[in-house]
């Protein structure tokens, strides 16, 4: 059996290519996902230890929250106040200290001379820091600054941009634009930059000037004389430190930075796994229907098997061995082109400015034994149920002429299992969505997953009539067009199974669109109702900017009001949390935020106004104590002093006055500035003055009302057309299974295809016939995976209801494009088929069996 199996494989090596490229797929999907954040863990783990390289202890404040608590990203936190200045000399008079400097670093952006734009692409911060010779910093060219005007970048920065020394060059910092000369350039070890960060670096004084840090540091960092180890001189030094200061080893700190990171990278992680197993799952559907119909191929060959001796379980044996090698090899070939897949992700993140270390992608064997277990498992339990039905092939059936017909499921067990699964599927999808469940993900995956399989199961009671009424049009087309239809008909158990892949992808990619119109239908509608100012001064990237925008807008002929909103984030009750600061005297003339009788007063008085339905959450009322806390001041209980229902203009939430916020969270950057104009002034005329006014800020721009609007629908299409272009791989695998499932039929219907050539039919009309029931298949997987789109679409919709998103949409226009590009795909799907159709030889195709 073992020899009879392996010769199956090598005489059938197009069909085992057909099989394993479905699962390739989806495993080098999630390989590829464990080596990028593999290497990205390991590229910033030595680029944590090469910053912390030139200093074996470190002098901070403490963190007001305790270790085991974590940031918004997922890491410790690393928002910490800073030390005294004073500080420098009693560290650096400890004995076995042989020097100590301090660190500051905060916002600064630098412009580009050639074209006035910014420096630096979104995402990766832009910083200022100060050269202190620690030996973290290597100077490529020129020397460290020395006068006060003097800046030294990056070299990345340097080589991208041509920035060169001696050149004079802007710099946007908190308190306003200011113009230095580049002394030289710098890198981190082999790294040009920090991870994609662009980096100013000034002398120490001016660096506390400009980042807001006179008088203070960031931290202080100290090298050891000889002879001295790292915690050693931690603990001297700690002794003589005040309350709310501390002393760690260089080396825990560069530990501490990578586990931050690494946690937030889980995520990310998670995020692309989320994709690759979609994938596998459209996989799994092709394997089960490959497999489905290689059996019901292999019939008269498996019963004189059976004929010959063979038991029941050697047959499910061999089925089993046919599919453990193929997912063997999938999964090996799918670790392999993870690595090419994890290789363009990281060529992508550099094109975006996120630019790596020098480090070589890492492959662990903990990716590849997870993609060969997967692989195989995917496989194997895809195929169990077609090695169960080759196993009742029954020996005397070796002796009839021609192919055993294959047995099918009654349809009152079918329709029985497959509204079973579709109600408890749907069942276990709302308990998730509306049932507050601790793990809500996760039953919404297993729901919609249970509710795909439950329709999968139940599509061939409607395959025939589905494919009859699909194809009607196209009957009229000739005699292809009608064999075509007939051919999608005859087997709608293979038909259905066949668009079910293409049913998921579809499926998801509809969801996906329905919740990205109702999202942005009801952001439109919540802006228009409480958006009441004249323009909106913000940040493309939406890093935040300099207070001397407000300033520069203020001034502004016709400008009446700049409100400044600010972000920041703190906790509540343990649980990380967003906080908005806005200014209580302005904010009612540019926004509608709902606000509760007393609230605006109450912010004035550093009261913390909370989300109407939190309160009503956490049971919270007027005049009760918000558990807070706040990384710089720590545990910070602060009064409830109103609610406010609409929060589409700000972050989170909370509210905090922007006095309360720079005592608590600190004096962050403006996010967003509202701006209300005189009345009777003319929005074109102050439009283009702010634009002059804001011009030297050259990372902000100035937008009216429907331009901010509009801007807000264009980043939810982008965010969700990420989603849909990851989706793009399930639908891919899907179409590499009607052209497995094609390709397959042709051999089975050999003799019929070489009757019809005999007949008459030229190879054209074979092409033609195989590409309309291509055609047939894939509209039909379409049209099912919309519907159930669209009811998932409706499903997160209502639950997502007291988030905001309120206006349920259907886009008509976008998913009826979609069956149009599923009935393209399904030509495409149908080329080599086809061609392989035409090709076959008349007479042998008759004489065939």
């Amino acid at each position: 059996m073992l020899r009879a199996t392996l010769k199956s494989l090598v005489a059938r090596r197009v069909r085992l290519v057909l099989t394993a490229v479905s699962i390739v797929l989806g495993v080098g999907f999630v390989a590829g996902t464990f080596v990028l954040t593999d290497t990205m863990n390991r590229a910033f783990d030595d680029l944590f230890a090469q910053a912390s390289a030139g200093s074996d202890v470190i002098v901070r404040s403490v963190s007001a929250f305790t270790p085991d608590q974590t940031g918004p990203g997922g890491g410790q936190t690393q928002e910490r106040a800073p030390v005294p200045a004073s500080l420098l000399a009693s560290v650096g008079a400890v004995a076995g200290v042989q020097r100590a400097w301090g660190e500051v670093s905060g916002y600064a952006q630098m412009v580009d001379p050639a074209t006035g734009k910014a420096i630096g692409r979104p995402g990766p911060p832009t910083l200022g820091v100060n050269w202190s010779g620690s030996g973290a910093l290597e100077v490529r060219s020129g020397a460290p600054p020395t006068a006060p005007d003097d800046v030294m970048v990056d070299a990345h920065s340097a080589s991208s941009y041509h920035l060169t020394v001696g050149e004079r060059i802007r710099v946007l910092l908190t308190k306003g634009p200011r113009t230095f000369t580049i002394s030289g350039t710098a890198g981190f070890g082999s790294a040009d930059n920090l991870g994609g960060a662009t980096l100013a670096i000034f002398t120490t004084p001016t660096a506390q000037q400009v980042l807001g840090r006179v008088g203070a540091f960031d931290q202080i960092g100290v090298k050891a004389d000889g002879g001295v180890s790292p915690s050693e001189l931690a603990s001297r030094i700690g002794a003589t430190l005040p309350h709310g200061i501390q002393a760690v080893t260089a080396t825990s700190v560069a530990d501490e930075q990578a586990k931050s990171l690494e946690q937030s990278l889980k995520f990310f992680r998670t995020f692309l796994l989320v994709f690759g197993f979609v994938a596998l799952f459209v996989g799994a559907f092709i394997i089960f229907n490959t497999f489905t119909i290689i059996v019901a191929q292999r019939s008269r060959e498996l019963a004189l098997l059976r004929a010959l001796g063979a038991s029941r379980a050697q047959v499910v044996r061999s089925v089993i061995l046919e599919a453990l090698i193929t997912g063997v090899i999938a999964g090996a070939v799918g670790v392999l082109a993870g690595v090419a897949i994890a290789a363009l992700l990281r060529l992508l993140l550099k094109v975006f400015g996120v630019e790596l270390p020098s480090t070589s992608l890492q492959i662990e064997p903990r990716t590849i034994v997870v993609a060969m277990i997967v692989a195989v498992v995917v496989t194997l339990v895809a195929s169990l149920l077609p090695a169960l039905r080759a196993s009742r092939v029954s020996p005397v059936e070796a002796m009839r002429e021609g192919q055993v017909p294959e047995r099918h499921v009654s349809r009152r067990r079918r329709l029985l299992i497959g509204a079973g699964m579709t109600l408890a599927g749907i069942a276990i999808l709302f308990l998730g969505l509306f049932g507050h469940a601790s793990n809500g993900a996760s039953l919404v995956g297993g729901g919609a997953v249970l509710t795909f399989v439950g329709v999968a199961i139940l599509l061939p009671l409607v395959a025939r009539p589905l494919a009859g009424a699909i194809g009607r049009p196209i009957r009229h087309r000739g005699v292809q067009g009608k064999l075509g239809r007939e051919n999608a008909m005859r087997n709608p158990r293979r038909t259905a199974s066949t668009a079910a892949a293409l049913m998921v992808g579809l499926g998801l990619v509809a969801m996906v669109a329905v919740l990205s119109a109702s999202f942005v239908a009801s952001i439109d509608d919540t802006l228009a109702s409480s958006l009441k100012a004249d323009f909106v001064i913000s940040n493309s990237s939406f890093v935040p900017f300099s207070h001397g925008v407000a300033q520069a807008a203020a001034g502004v002929d016709g400008v009446d009001v700049v409100s400044p909103l600010r972000f920041g984030s703190f906790r509540v009750e343990g649980a990380n949390a967003v906080v908005t600061a806005v200014d209580p005297s302005t904010i009612d003339r540019v926004a509608s935020l709902g606000l509760s009788s007393g609230a605006t007063e109450a912010l004035q008085d550093g009261k913390i106004v909370v989300l109407a339905r939190t309160a009503e959450a956490n049971g919270w009322k007027v005049g009760d104590t918000v558990p807070a806390a706040f990384a710089t001041t720590g545990a910070m209980p602060l009064e409830m002093g109103g609610t406010f229902t609409q929060n589409a203009l700000v972050n989170g939430d909370y509210l905090l006055s922007i006095p309360t916020f720079e005592k608590t969270v600190g004096d962050k950057l403006d996010s967003q500035l509202l701006l209300a104009t005189a009345p009777g002034a003319s929005l074109g005329t102050v439009q283009t003055a702010l634009e002059t006014a804001v011009k030297p800020f050259v990372t902000v721009e100035v937008q009216n009302q429907a331009a901010y609007r509009q801007q807000q629908a264009d980043l939810v299409h982008h965010i969700l057309g990420f989603v849909t272009a990851l989706l793009a791989m399930a639908i891919i695998i899907a179409l590499f299974g009607i052209v497995n499932t094609l390709g397959l039929s042709i051999f089975e219907r050999r003799r019929e295809l070489g009757l019809l050539r005999a007949v008459g039919l030229d190879r054209t009309q074979v092409k033609r016939m195989i590409r309309w029931e291509s055609v047939i298949i894939a509209v039909m997987g379409a049209l099912i995976g919309i519907a159930i789109g669209a009811f998932f679409g409706w499903s997160l919709q209502r639950a997502l209801a007291s988030q905001g998103i309120t206006i349920l949409r259907f886009p008509v226009v976008q998913l009826a494009l979609y069956v149009v590009f599923a009935g393209l795909a399904g030509v495409l799907a149908a080329i080599w088929p086809a061609r392989r159709a035409a090709r076959l030889d008349v007479l042998e195709a008759i004489a065939y069996e």
